[in-house]
């Protein structure tokens, strides 16, 4: 039988072997069947947009903490064997006591986004979800995450980028397992960050435009995550459907039929 410590000891070596972990998030159970059931899938992970969204609330921890526990606890039994990680957001307040719920449903990682709150703050969050972890006796994957790029406004890309290293240091020095830099970054940027950080300790989300993921893997990056935009995609994909069907159309010759 795998165990929930199995799980994130897999978990923790898919982050740390050379080979680009690919991650294609699911938010219900017939999404993670699908993905769990393709070839290639070494994990999945859960976004906080996407559960929400079917949830029927907006984005930005307005879902209840026991519904996004309860959707990610649906998720890990569906994967069976598969290694979840979750999107914890900024761990509702309660980063330590959200990463212990995530445990107790068998999630084996975690994002923890920084919401660019005051360094030290961030870091408190982080060493909290890192005890929590270390209580529960699991080798959690945390995946501390900053919003230096997302909020970044008019600040000089150099600012951003050296503010997203000094935050990267810390939470890996609190505890963090991986830094996840979410935004639309260049070569450039991904390899100072990894340079700084070290190899496969930068996790990226892959968005129209991001890197490819050849040249992601050459630049030392763990993992990438597609986060809301595996759901944009299903959504882009049923909306065509309703348009060519109202225009006359039908279904599409290529739809494969996965439940």
């Amino acid at each position: 039988m795998v165990t929930t410590a199995d799980k994130a000891a897999t978990l923790q070596k898919l982050h740390s072997d050379e080979e680009l972990l690919l991650v294609v998030n699911v938010w219900d159970a017939i999404t993670a069947t699908v993905v769990a059931q393709t070839e290639g899938t070494k994990a999945l992970a859960t976004p906080s947009h996407g559960i929400a969204a079917s949830h029927g609330y907006p984005d930005g921890e307005q879902i209840p903490r026991d519904e996004m526990i309860e959707a990610i606890g649906l998720i890990v039994r569906t994967a069976g064997d598969l290694p979840v990680t979750a999107d914890l957001e900024a761990g509702y307040g309660d980063p330590g006591g959200t990463v212990a719920r995530a445990i107790g449903v068998g999630a084996v990682g975690a994002n923890l986004e920084d919401q660019v709150k005051p360094l030290a703050d961030a870091v408190k969050a982080v060493e909290a979800a890192v005890a929590a972890a270390e209580t529960e006796g699991v080798p959690f994957v945390l995946n501390a995450r900053t919003d230096a790029f997302l909020k970044a406004g008019d600040k000089d890309p150099e600012d951003v980028l050296a503010d997203a290293i000094a935050r990267g240091k810390a939470y890996l020095e609190a505890g963090a397992s991986n830094f996840f830099v979410p935004g639309k970054l260049d070569e450039t940027q991904v390899g100072r960050l990894v340079e700084a950080l070290g190899e496969r300790k930068v996790n990226l989300i892959g968005i129209p435009g991001s890197i490819p993921l050849a040249r992601a893997r050459e630049l030392g990056v763990s993992r990438v995550s597609y986060g809301p935009w595996s759901q944009n995609v299903a959504l882009t994909a049923l909306a065509k459907l309703a348009e060519d069907v109202y225009a006359g159309g039908g279904l599409p010759a290529d739809t494969r039929k996965l439940n």
